[in-house]
C-alpha cells in the first residue's frame, strides 16, 4: 500500500515560509473503541513518537499510573518523559502498535518517530513537498 501527504506551509519570523511533513495519525487505546486524529510532524530524527502532555488525557491515558517516568535529551535541553510502551496507531491504512512518550508540557509539536512505526515503511521526502509512505519493498 502506498500513501502520500502534502507539506504544511508555515511562516517562520526567522525563515520566510517553512515547509513540514505532516500526516493525519489516528490512535486507539487497546481498551477502547474510539480513535482520535493527531495532525504530526513526520520526524525521522525522532527516535520514538513523541506528544504533548494534554494529549494524554484525550487518548485516555493516565500518565501517573500507566507511563514510566524518565528524562531525554534533545536541542531544547532536558525534559520529562512519560512513556507508555503501547498504543495502537493507524496513518493511511496502516496500523501498527508503538510506544509513545508524553513530554511534561503542551507547547510542543506531536512527532511522529522511527521506532516501530517510521522505520517498518519506506519514506520518501520529495522535492515538490510531498511525503510518501509505503508497506511494500523498495526496488532498488
Amino acid at each position: 500500500m502506498k500513501i502520500s501527504f502534502p507539506f504544511e506551509r508555515t511562516d517562520s519570523s526567522i525563515l520566510g515560509t517553512v515547509w513540514r511533513p505532516v500526516a493525519e495519525v489516528y490512535f486507539k487505546r487497546k481498551l477502547s473503541e474510539k480513535w482520535r486524529a493527531v495532525w504530526m510532524i513526520v520526524d525521522t530524527g525522532a527516535d520514538y513518537t513523541l506528544l504533548p502532555r494534554f494529549m494524554a488525557e484525550k487518548l485516555e491515558v493516565d500518565v501517573e499510573r500507566e507511563c514510566q517516568i524518565f528524562s531525554t535529551a534533545g536541542i531544547g535541553g532536558s525534559e520529562k518523559v512519560y512513556f507508555l510502551p503501547e498504543i495502537v496507531v493507524e496513518l493511511g491504512g496502516l496500523k501498527r502498535t508503538v510506544p509513545v512518550g508524553f513530554l511534561d508540557r503542551n507547547e510542543v509539536p506531536p512527532l511522529l518517530g522511527r521506532h516501530l512505526f517510521l522505520e517498518t515503511l519506506e519514506t520518501c521526502f520529495s522535492s515538490n513537498h510531498i511525503t510518501h509512505f509505503s508497506d511494500e519493498p523498495s526496488k532498488s
